[in-house]
């Protein structure tokens, strides 16, 4: 095995990456007040953790995996590690994997080790994964990869309408958000990535509304589509997903388009109904 890609599992990674050893996912760890706490792993249901958080009064949190969980992942026989992690100004997860990292040289000594801030995350960290992919079928040196991957994380745009912004708010993530208007009317916020952070672009009235705009932003925003990925994930909403995708692909053709479910972090997240789109 020349290379192993190590992701959090804020990534959705399709079924055939999960069975391929090149993979790893280091869980998040899920928690509900006093009644839910488990590992963001192969057991996760999304069902049972999103009736968990809908029947408790408290916002749900994750637990970023240990520094020593990431030695772990870090420990394989091949030449080259990447490693992918949701934002960093989201979550700890991206220092525990470089202190990691750290503790691997301190440990056995020099190895080609890459730990990447998505300054996204759910799909945003799964075209990471398609972009090293790629370039390392084209047998580019480590470093070369590496430079390239960087600027594809600079290039990178995501999007996000949700249904429920409780989760976002109560964990302090939406500072960068202008205004949340009252629930009851229906107004529904359209949000990007900014360097890692949130912010609020427009919005619509009523969720069809805010997605329609989300998905004309996206296509107004990509270039050379023909030569990048859509990639769509929701929670728990694969007609939002499907309708996001008619809307841009009608407009431009995508070298590929992809839509997942969202695994433990991105439900938590998104909660129920959410859609997220990354070009």
């Amino acid at each position: 095995m020349e290379y192993k890609i190590v992701v959090d599992s804020c990534c959705e990674l399709p079924q055939e990456f999960k069975e391929d050893g090149r993979f790893e996912i280091v869980p998040l760890t899920l928690i509900v007040g006093d009644r839910y706490e488990k590992e963001d792993d192969e057991q996760f249901n999304q069902r049972e953790f999103l009736d968990a958080v809908a029947e408790c009064s408290e916002c749900p949190k994750s637990a970023c995996p240990s520094p020593e969980r990431y030695l772990q992942a870090y420990e394989t026989a091949a030449k080259r590690v990447y490693v992918v992690t949701l934002s960093a100004k989201l979550s700890g997860s991206y220092n525990s994997a470089v202190l990691g990292e750290q503790l691997y040289h301190e440990k056995y000594g020099e190895k080609e080790i890459c730990v990447i801030d998505s300054k996204s995350a759910s799909c945003g960290e799964t075209q990471i994964v398609y972009k090293i992919m790629d370039l390392e079928k084209q047998g580019l040196s480590f470093g070369e990869v590496t430079a390239q991957v960087e600027q594809f994380v600079r290039e990178l745009n995501t999007y996000f309408v949700l249904e429920n912004l409780d989760t976002l708010r109560k964990n302090g993530r939406l500072s960068g958000v202008k205004a949340l208007v009252a629930s009851t009317l229906n107004i529904k916020p359209v949000m990007r990535d900014d360097d890692g952070s949130i912010i609020q672009l427009g919005q619509g009235i009523g969720m069809k509304k805010a997605l329609a705009k989300m998905a004309d932003t996206a296509v107004c925003d990509v270039t050379n589509p023909q030569e990048r990925r859509l990639m769509i994930t929701h929670c728990n909403n694969p007609e939002a997903a499907e309708c996001v995708r008619r809307h841009i692909e009608e407009k431009c053709q995508f070298r590929e388009t992809l839509i997942l479910d969202t695994a433990g972090v991105s439900s938590m997240y998104a909660n129920e109904g959410g859609v997220i789109v990354t070009t």
